[in-house]
């Protein structure tokens, strides 16, 4: 078995994980490729780009926060991806940096479980020329720079939704309703619930407010602007500039993203430790 490691190497703390982790594996004999950046950093290696992980490892580990995994997911396709969390929040990463080894090694001798997280695909076409990109955790169209409150029609399974007078829109999976959608008022929803949330952010009107769809739905979203260029961005990542009228269809993607499960926690256990959910509940302490 063969392991890609990326790493957060904006992180300090990441970095000295990296450390620990190839030392450890150099002592076990059990290989592994840095993401080249990461290994340029630590001054090790083997290494190689990012793009050519996937061909030659088997499993993908994340040092850093949810953002360090999502880049290791977009390119571990179907691999399984251990997240060690040495961020803020870290929703989507499992374990901890106290955790790190015996989640490896749990690997190893295959007494591992997967969550397996739905993604979003969106399709633009222009010119003829279709282009598709996948999100674990929304895909986002945005005013950008546009100086004027842009309309965004959307349409499910081809009938007309509404026309939101917004400075964007949100469209995540269960697995994102924690990230930028909760931050703009959005529900969170448990991960494996097969829905879509569509969360306008600062809408210019009272009634709008975000709504949960069944995860089998087509979405196509445009912006009614007379001008301008509107940044759609997946995961975080812009990938390209919309024109006015120019139309993002977004549905499931036939691809999952395979995360190495902690078993030794549940989803309530998260939003209690990271939301501080029943926090003034808890005992009080002496001061």
């Amino acid at each position: 078995m063969k392991f890609a490691i990326v790493a957060n190497t904006e992180r300090k703390e990441a970095v000295l994980l990296a450390k620990e982790l190839t030392g450890w594996l150099d002592t076990k004999r059990i290989s592994y490729v840095l993401e080249s950046l990461s290994a340029e950093k630590l001054g090790i290696g083997p290494s190689a780009k990012i793009d050519d992980l996937n061909r030659i490892c088997d499993i993908f580990i994340s040092l850093g926060g949810d953002g360090t995994l999502l880049l290791a997911s977009h390119y571990s396709e179907t691999k399984p991806v251990i997240g060690i969390n040495v961020g803020h929040l870290g929703f989507l990463t499992e374990f901890n940096k106290d955790e790190m080894i015996a989640a490896v090694e749990k690997v190893l001798d295959g007494s591992y479980s997967i969550h397996n997280r739905t993604q979003l695909e969106a399709i633009t076409m222009r010119n003829g020329s279709e282009q598709r990109m996948c999100a674990l955790n929304d895909v986002v169209i945005e005013k950008g720079t546009y100086p004027r409150i842009p309309t965004f029609v959307i349409r499910l399974d081809g009938e007309l939704l509404g026309s939101y007078r917004a400075d964007g829109i949100i469209i995540a999976t269960s697995t994102g309703s924690t990230a930028y959608s909760m931050s703009a008022g959005g529900p969170i929803i448990a991960p494996k619930s097969s829905v879509f949330v569509i969360t306008p952010i600062c809408p210019h009107m009272l009634t709008v407010r975000p709504i949960v769809i069944s995860d089998d739905k087509i979405i196509e979203v445009s912006v009614d602007a007379q001008a301008g260029e509107f940044p759609l961005n997946c995961d975080g990542r812009i990938t390209r500039m919309l024109q006015p009228q120019e139309t993002v269809t977004v549905k499931k993607s036939n691809d999952l993203i395979n995360l190495v499960a902690n078993e030794d926690r549940d989803y309530c256990e998260i939003l209690r430790t990271k939301l501080l959910w029943g926090r003034e509940h808890a005992p009080s302490q002496p001061e």
